[in-house]
């Protein structure tokens, strides 16, 4: 039962996303400067929500599901994981697609369907903090599963990014959950690739140059976002850093009125999950896009994660990569196909920044139609997450994930109670 609902919740989430998106092209279409003012104020009310209603529901919440993974008797897993934060989670999601995030439904997914699980823990036998791990966690890859449809995604999604602490056990039951989320999703809208279709074949001894100089790309660029959200607090001056944890609203508005401005020199192409501007460009010949519109994706991604409000990834990441790789392919047009470029880029850009090299090839792979690169895309995401590890040595999501830890006095103060 819940297997299929995680792959119905993964299938409902994609179509309302969609058509968030939908309302907020018509909004741009007709009231573009208008984006001045309400985003501004749409990421300072979805912040509002977030602190008033539904605390721990910010970013993507992966990080809050790897939190509960690692330590599954954590005190607050209920605020991490319940209807509540379902709830939660879609409501700000689409105000947030409505406004023009530049986020995605796919990390928030995990959550959804990692809280979806964790309902069930209690019924039964199921009492345990070991069964509660795999409830978890079989929840989590499921959300991936369902969100992408491919259940080898979910799988690799467990193994790698949500068990980078511990042995991952392939329990029947998990492979069971991610694989009929899958197939949920897969009978429903089919084999449908979000971001375009390509039949590029590229030749793997003939173009190492490209796939290392797009792993090497990729790499940096994600290595860099990763090491940005994560010492954000860190870098800034004391009174620039006090004056943002004293003043959240303030910030989230600040960050929104930037995506804003972002948009209006980029024509909107910066704003949601970056779908189609990737769909034009990969299907494309040549390079569509304007030099800029990769950095400009990249800064308004940036944005939206550092701002807290809710919202995943996964689609503008994919979405960034495809800019870079177009600005590549057109610094460099010689060097290997259009199509090809963008999406060695994608899966490169994705595997730098999460350090996940074979969920980012696979994702990519499957999302694009792009079997036939195979062992391009492997290589590029390897060298990526190398060079990432060199840049930003603590995982993506691991890191964040510490902030939802509890702190040794609550641990301390848990055991004598």
């Amino acid at each position: 039962m819940a297997p299929v609902l995680i792959g119905l919740a993964g299938v409902s989430m994609a179509k309302a996303s969609q058509f968030a998106f939908g309302i907020n092209t018509w909004i741009i279409t007709h009231f573009s400067w208008g984006a001045l003012f309400y985003m501004p104020a749409g990421f300072a009310f979805m912040i509002y929500l977030t602190k008033r209603f539904f605390p721990g529901i910010q970013g993507s919440g992966i990080p809050q599901v790897i939190a509960v993974i690692d330590d599954p008797s954590h005190r607050k897993k209920n605020n991490l994981l319940s209807i509540k934060i379902i709830i939660g989670k879609v409501i700000t999601l689409m105000c947030g697609l409505i406004m023009g995030a530049s986020i995605g439904h796919e990390g928030p997914m995990v959550q959804i369907g990692a809280s979806i699980m964790h309902r069930f823990y209690g019924y039964g036998t199921i009492r345990t903090a070991e069964q509660r791990r795999m409830l978890v966690l079989s929840g989590g890859a499921a959300g991936i599963a369902a969100t992408f449809n491919t259940p080898i995604a979910g799988i690799m999604f467990a193994m790698e990014e949500l068990t980078k602490k511990y042995i991952f056990n392939a329990h029947s039951s998990t492979l069971l959950t991610v694989i009929i989320s899958g197939f949920v999703s897969l009978a429903i809208v089919g084999n449908y690739t979000y971001f375009g279709y390509t039949n590029e074949a590229l030749p793997f001894l003939t173009h190492i140059p490209a796939i290392t100089l797009c792993g090497i790309v990729g790499g940096l660029t994600g290595g860099l976002f990763s090491l940005i959200v994560q010492k954000f607090s860190i870098i800034l001056p004391q009174k620039i850093r006090e004056a943002i944890q004293n003043h959240p609203y303030k910030f989230a508005a600040l960050c929104g009125l930037i995506v804003a401005l972002l948009g209006l020199l980029t024509n909107g192409m910066v704003y949601g999950t970056g779908y189609m501007p990737t769909r034009l460009s990969l299907e494309s010949d040549t390079a569509l896009h304007a030099w800029y519109y990769g950095p400009a994706k990249f800064l308004a991604t940036l944005l939206s994660a550092l701002s807290s409000i809710p919202g995943g990834l996964f689609a503008p990441t994919l979405a960034v990569g495809a800019g870079i790789g177009d600005g590549l392919s057109l610094l460099f047009p010689n060097l290997a196909p259009h199509s090809a470029i963008i999406i060695l880029v994608m899966a490169a850009y994705l595997s730098g920044l999460t350090r996940s090299p074979l969920t980012s090839f696979i994702v990519t792979m499957e999302i694009t139609g792009s079997q036939q690169m195979l062992l391009s895309l492997m290589t590029a995401t390897l060298i990526a997450s190398m060079v990432s590890k060199v840049i930003c040595p603590a995982p993506f999501y691991h890191a964040l994930a510490q902030r939802f830890e509890p702190s040794p006095a609550t641990q301390k103060t848990d055991k004598t109670t």
